[in-house]
């Protein structure tokens, strides 16, 4: 049993790079000689955009651009794009914006090249005239590792 444990341990260490983050601060490497967490995990990427005239037209168009420029780029894990829910309303609701859109990538080169991708420059000249403004928010997404107590 304890050498299965040794073993299972030792695997998962091998397959997450995200593990090494559970070690103590004291025993790793210095942070300017890691290698950059964002290089090791997927990368969400969520924008919410606020339009200049928000009419159900407009937020339809918004999305249709969405989903014809930005879905299914390569390294693309996730891709989802929508109106904001009208309905959730309480005080810690972010209400102003009228779209999201939600890309989370395999990894940060992914990203890198999907924000230099025609495809997304084009989207991008392409959504100007619609929007008031737009948010980005960008963050590295790390994952316990599964262990036998919370499968």
């Amino acid at each position: 049993m304890l050498m299965r444990s040794l073993l299972l341990g030792l695997l998962m260490g091998l397959m997450s790079p995200g593990i090494a983050l559970a070690a103590p601060l004291s025993h790793a490497a210095p942070l300017s000689h890691a290698v950059p967490l964002s290089h090791a995990v997927p990368l969400s990427h969520a924008v919410f955009f606020t339009l200049a005239d928000d009419s159900e037209a407009h937020r339809e168009q918004l999305i249709n651009l969405c989903r014809e420029h930005l879905d299914h780029h390569e390294g693309a894990l996730w891709f989802s794009v929508g109106p904001i829910a009208e309905d959730l309303q309480r005080s810690v609701n972010d209400r102003d914006f009228h779209v999201a859109l939600h890309i989370v990538f395999a990894d940060r080169v992914d990203h890198d090249r999907y924000q230099t991708h025609p495809r997304h420059l084009k989207f991008v000249e392409a959504i100007k005239p619609l929007l008031a403004g737009v948010r980005v928010f960008d963050a590295d997404l790390a994952s316990s590792p599964k262990t036998a107590e919370n499968d």
